[in-house]
């Protein structure tokens, strides 16, 4: 038996939300968790004031039905299978969407990474030196393979660096709390934010107005 590759193009979709305007102050890169699809993701910031934010939310590619019933659709960014060609595709995937966007630099650019989303979120912003006001990880685990080396280019006086985590979340116990700290801690040194709210893992409205605020 042979295992071979094969490059080949691929379409795929994105969600955004608001228009951007002259009335626009932020732009929110939002990677979803797993078992997301981005149009359901990105409600999540409808309370987010429309006319000063603009939304937009990439498209994992690789889709399954959820719960084995045929009737829900999820998505999921990586796997253990392959995972560096993976990594490449999901990559080229948000430089697409970033460069469609063609994004003013007059914009405060955030980045949010939530659950499975952080890993992306972070390796993006880390390999293809993506400039941001605010780096936002959100219940989820930092990738082991990142260093410090790899978030130099990010000042921490014009970026905020923001990890944030419910109280209740069930995925989170106190020793993946603290393995998430010391990685913290390697890359950012004390130069981050880090903030907790009460609630479980999911997206919260408390939260988003917590990071909105930071």
């Amino acid at each position: 038996m042979k295992e071979k590759e094969i490059a080949y193009q691929i379409t795929n979709t994105y969600s955004t939300m608001n228009e951007l305007t002259e009335q626009t102050k932020n732009v929110w890169f939002v990677c979803h968790g797993i078992g997301f699809l981005s149009r359901y993701f990105i409600k999540y910031f409808e309370t987010l004031n429309a006319e000063e934010n603009y939304i937009i939310a990439p498209q994992a590619s690789s889709k399954y039905y959820l719960n084995n019933e045929y009737k829900h659709v999820g998505a999921s960014w990586l796997t253990k299978e392959n995972t560096q060609a993976e990594i490449k595709n999901v990559m080229a995937n948000l430089n697409a969407i970033y460069h469609a966007e063609q994004i003013p630099n007059r914009l405060n650019f955030f980045v949010l990474g939530f659950s499975q989303g952080v890993s992306v979120a972070m390796r993006w912003v880390a390999r293809h030196k993506i400039p941001c006001d605010k780096l936002m990880i959100y219940a989820g685990s930092i990738p082991t393979e990142l260093t410090k080396k790899d978030f130099e280019f990010l000042h921490t006086e014009t970026t905020k660096i923001i990890n944030i985590v419910g109280l209740q979340d069930e995925y989170f116990t106190e020793t993946r709390m603290q393995q998430e700290h010391e990685k913290m801690q390697l890359l950012f040194e004390n130069n981050y934010i880090f903030k907790t709210f009460q609630g479980t893992h999911k997206v919260s409205r408390t939260a988003l107005e917590m990071l909105k605020k930071l």
